[in-house]
């Protein structure tokens, strides 16, 4: 699982937050996906037993690189995978948020797919959330998990990829000293919807690769806080580490998927 090349990763930054301008019907949006992507999709979505037939899963498609990119392998796995599943994908839109590409492209790719407008960033402003990008994530996952029990999904799928998995551990380290990471795979109890996370084998430089040769309608961030978080604050060390240690987000996988007890201090002086 290799890291992305840190030299080039704040040129996928821009590629991020300014978008991609693309046609209404994109001719490379029936192409299928690399054949490494969809490896790795794969054997994430097979190790954790992600998808199950007779699944419906409602993906979170916010109109990034990752949602986008996670769209389109699920759409394509959708038409050969022996597993056979329904896939719907929906939008959490902010305040003026034009979603018109993200219909074309659901179109172009036969997925359902739903709008749902929320005034998060008016809700943040007004409550003065000294967690923003927290707050809405929470939001908008509570959004998304409770749209898909109220339209009969039993899943939801996120565009989490393997660089975030790594910097969310790291900031669980450096903020409250847990050595922990999110699951790829978890049953939301409010809801009783399974939240999965396919692209978590997925590194981000493969992402930004692919949707950039699909010529992916992504979005430009309409975020007044994009740039300004801790998750970026970690990104930039982790860029400085990966430097020295290329082969890190894959020690860190590693390392989740082998916690062992004996390595607890609690357990090494508990005599």
């Amino acid at each position: 699982m290799p890291c992305p090349i840190t030299g080039k990763e704040q040129a996928y930054e821009e590629f991020c937050q300014e978008g991609v301008e693309s046609g209404p019907a994109n001719r490379l949006w029936s192409s299928p996906i690399a054949r490494s992507l969809r490896r790795s999709v794969g054997r994430a979505t097979g190790d954790f037993s992600m998808i199950e037939d007779g699944d419906r899963i409602l993906l979170g498609l916010s109109g990034g690189k990752d949602s986008l990119t996670l769209l389109h392998v699920l759409s394509e796995l959708r038409t050969f995978s022996p597993v056979r599943f329904d896939l719907s994908a929906c939008t959490v839109a902010l305040t003026g948020m034009d979603v018109t590409s993200l219909k074309s492209y659901c179109d172009a790719r036969g997925v359902q797919y739903i709008v749902l407008r929320h005034p998060i960033i008016e809700i943040i402003e007004a409550r003065n959330e000294r967690s923003p990008c927290s707050f809405c994530a929470n939001m908008r996952r509570g959004i998304l998990s409770s749209r898909a029990r109220d339209g009969g999904f039993n899943k939801v799928a996120l565009g989490h990829n393997l660089d975030d998995a790594v910097e969310t551990f790291f900031m669980n380290i450096f903020r409250t000293g847990r050595a922990k990471s999110f699951q790829p795979k978890f049953l939301q109890d409010r809801t009783n919807v399974e939240v999965i996370r396919p692209l978590v084998y997925t590194s981000e430089v493969s992402i930004v690769n692919e949707a950039r040769r699909l010529e992916l309608p992504i979005l430009p961030s309409a975020c007044p806080y994009a740039g300004k978080t801790e998750r970026q604050h970690t990104k930039e060390i982790l860029a400085t580490l990966k430097t020295r240690y290329p082969d890190l987000c894959a020690s860190v996988v590693n390392a989740l998927k082998n916690i062992d007890s004996s390595d607890r201090w609690s357990d090494v002086w508990s005599g």
